[in-house]
């Protein structure tokens, strides 16, 4: 067990913040939620009916499709951008795919490699690309999830107003379920952005996400 817990410690230490987080943003928008039920001349909810209500959902899927959308664009643009200095970065003149023999595929694959990076084919292309496939498709089963649960919210609101709910695609061209979704893109864009132009001029000593504390600025590519 501990060593299980210590070959995983990275993954375990996020998925115990996710949860915390999500507990607490549970506990928080349930508090909230019920300030505007009772400022409106509404009933309060208990925390269950709050957490299997469309509003929570709608919370918690806006945040996801954004995060997966930001990962998805991040793995697939440095295929093909570089940024000279950054560790987020190829070198220059590396771009793109790169041939078999750097990815140790095929007649390279070494005696440790994935069977589908030897196998030829589909399997090896999707292999290839399946990093990039299932942050795609998280993005877009998160963005439905998002635009289904605000839809479900969106008309609960309507037709508290006493006014008509509209279709899943009025919603989803809609200015609120674009000024939600686009407040989300925004922020992660600028936060990746921010990542890549920083760490060419700073460092974090020990972390793979930053270069070694000697390197010039200009290095890249290179990690601690």
């Amino acid at each position: 067990m501990k060593r299980l817990i210590r070959d995983n410690a990275l993954a375990l230490c996020f998925l115990l913040l996710f949860l915390l987080s999500l507990a607490g943003q549970s506990v928080a928008g349930a508090a909230a939620f019920n300030e505007e039920q009772v400022a409106g001349g509404g009933s309060p909810v208990t925390w269950a009916e709050y957490v299997a209500s469309s509003s929570f959902a709608v919370d918690v899927a806006e945040n996801w499709q954004s995060e997966y959308l930001q990962f998805f664009l991040c793995i697939l643009v440095t295929v093909w951008l570089v940024q000279r200095g950054s560790p987020e970065s190829k070198k220059r003149g590396e771009q793109g795919l790169e041939s078999d023999a750097d990815q140790k595929v095929g007649r390279h694959a070494e005696p440790g490699s994935p069977a589908w990076a030897a196998a030829d084919g589909w399997r090896r292309t999707v292999f290839s690309h399946s990093l990039g496939i299932v942050m795609g498709v998280l993005f877009l089963l998160s963005w439905l999830a998002q635009s289904v649960a605000g839809l479900a919210a969106y008309n609960n609101e309507q037709l508290a107003r006493l006014e008509d709910p509209v279709s899943w695609i009025g919603y989803v061209t809609s200015p609120d379920f674009w000024n939600r979704t686009l407040q989300n893109w925004q922020s992660e864009f600028l936060a990746v952005a921010s990542m890549v132009l920083l760490a060419i001029f700073l460092r974090e000593r020990g972390s793979p996400q930053s270069k070694k504390v000697g390197d010039p600025h200009v290095e890249t590519a290179s990690t601690g």
